[in-house]
């Protein structure tokens, strides 16, 4: 897998180019992530996983990526969707396992529910569900992108150190060691710097409603496809009752509870996460799915 500094593989959908890591051989596992980060976020995770299965991690278009999309592109949760629902199909992908952390969850439950057809499994660590989408806590952050330059002066303040790795910053996603500088500065220099990424970015945030994780809840009932929910039970913003709430709702899903994390498991707990996916996997079958797509 390559470093977050390095040249990336590079893919063009209808939606725009999007690029990519790509590390392994085996099984697919595709690896989401949610606003404001980037594919570093699953840095630590992908190479215990690469011995023995296919990594791919793209940088999707929600405010950390170096490439903006088209001008025209749906860059609403549900066309974020379908931007992955074409990578996936760009690579001619089957029985992918896809991960989703945060934002990234929420995107891979519009996948799941929407267009199924190349997954194999579906992976969800801390992220939105149900009516929590956004948490309370970044709704602010949805306003914001309806008046012309807020969110660029909020985000400018990740400029200082103490801010980007304070409880206004990324302080509270991630528990037990300060992200490193050079991941957070690799976060948050796109948006500063290109105005295409500050369009897209924005873009995904005034296109956020929780009636699209609520109505993919309920078609998530019909998703046979085996599902792990690997949650920490300290979550800040993502409490361990809607994991629940998945675990329940989700014919074939299990729900594993990851300690001394918070939102960022990724982070925090690379190696369990990364055992917990290595396991389920070798317990499960990823045979086609049969739900329909939407």
């Amino acid at each position: 897998m390559t470093a977050p500094n390095e040249d990336l593989h590079q893919l063009d959908l209808p939606a725009g180019t999007i690029r990519y890591r790509d590390g392994g051989s085996g099984e697919p596992i595709v690896f989401i992530h949610g606003l404001l980060v980037n594919g570093a976020l699953w840095r630590k995770v992908t190479p215990p996983l690469q011995d023995d299965f296919r990594c791919i991690v793209p940088d999707l278009p929600l405010g950390s990526h170096r490439v903006p999309m088209d001008a025209g592109a749906d860059l609403s949760p549900p066309g974020v969707a379908r931007v992955v629902a074409d990578f996936l199909g760009a690579l001619d992908l089957d029985g992918v396992t896809l991960v989703g952390n945060d934002t990234g969850g929420a995107i891979c439950q519009l996948v799941a529910a929407h267009h199924p057809e190349r997954l194999g499994r579906l992976v969800l660590t801390p992220c939105d569900a149900y009516e929590n989408f956004l948490p309370p806590a970044f709704r602010p952050l949805q306003y914001a992108a309806r008046v012309p330059g807020l969110i660029t002066a909020l985000i400018q303040g990740g400029r200082i150190g103490a801010i980007r790795r304070g409880p206004l910053g990324f302080g509270l996603l991630s528990k037990r060691r300060p992200i490193d500088d050079e991941t957070l500065q690799g976060y948050l220099a796109p948006f500063l710097a290109n105005r295409g990424v500050r369009r897209d970015a924005l873009k995904v945030l005034r296109g956020i409603s929780n009636r699209q994780t609520i109505e993919a809840a309920e078609r998530l009932r019909q998703f046979d496809r085996p599902t792990l929910i690997a949650w920490a039970p300290e979550d800040h913003f993502f409490k361990l009752r809607f994991a629940e709430r998945l675990a329940a709702d989700i014919p074939n899903a299990r729900l594993v509870e990851i300690d001394d994390a918070f939102t960022f498991v990724p982070e925090d707990q690379p190696e369990k996460l990364a055992a917990a996916i290595s396991d389920f996997i070798g317990q499960t079958s990823a045979a086609p799915a049969t739900a329909g797509s939407g």
